[in-house]
């Protein structure tokens, strides 16, 4: 079997890169198989692996719950976020280019951690978060601290339609002087999706702009769906 990190290395780069720079987002398919995926839903139940459990209801961040990874985490969750992050690293240099922001990212994950660590932000930001019915997300952006990295992906544990109904995903775009922007999003079950954190470069006609966008979930119908979120800064708490 093709191991985690030869199959992001395989991936058609070069299309990923044009999805982000025209849209602030890229599907990519079938990275995780089921049993990968069945393994990370059935350790939700371990407490060992997580510093922290969110209510989200508790915070007006929506209905559901979610859980921070600790330190170490799981290997093939470490692999994904070391191996893909070198790809997105020239993506989020080329939007700061286009802004005029004096901001240069590290070709490596590990020199970005560094650069978290220097600044207090030494949590692990990687989450696993369970709907049931009638759950969803507000509309938000991950931050966690000054030092932050522009992109980040999540992975879907479900099958949608079949374990669950509703919970599309959904990315609002906020162009200067004008109304929002919706896009709403089904990945399956094994799926990527690699997107803007806060904001990203629009060509207009007197240069780049800088457009804001968050992203959410909307409601669960019926089932129960779980993802896998990968930001690749550290928090401060």
């Amino acid at each position: 079997m093709q191991n985690i990190q030869s199959k992001i290395a395989s991936l058609n780069w070069e299309s990923i890169t044009e999805s982000m720079h025209e849209n602030g987002f890229a599907v990519i398919p079938n990275i995780l198989n089921n049993e990968q995926c069945e393994d990370l839903k059935f350790d939700y139940d371990n407490p060992a692996l997580y510093r922290k459990t969110v209510v989200m209801e508790r915070y007006r961040f929506g209905l559901g719950e979610y859980k921070y990874f600790n330190y170490p985490l799981p290997d093939l969750i470490q692999n994904i976020r070391s191996s893909i992050y070198p790809k997105l690293a020239p993506i989020a240099n080329g939007w700061m280019k286009a802004l005029n922001i004096n901001t240069i990212f590290p070709e490596t994950h590990e020199k970005l951690l560094e650069q978290c660590h220097a600044n207090n932000q030494l949590k692990a930001t990687v989450l696993i978060l369970k709907y049931g019915k009638s759950g969803f997300n507000t509309l938000h952006q991950d931050l966690y601290g000054d030092i932050y990295f522009p992109i980040q992906i999540v992975l879907f544990l479900n099958e949608p339609d079949e374990d669950f109904t509703g919970g599309e995903f959904v990315l609002t775009q906020q162009t200067p002087r004008a109304q929002s922007k919706a896009i709403v999003l089904k990945p399956k079950k094994g799926d990527v999706l690699v997107f803007t954190t806060n904001f990203r470069p629009v060509k207009g006609t007197k240069g780049y702009y800088r457009v804001n966008m968050k992203h959410g979930v909307s409601e669960i119908h019926s089932g129960e769906r779980h993802t896998l979120g990968i930001i690749f800064h550290d928090a401060l708490s």
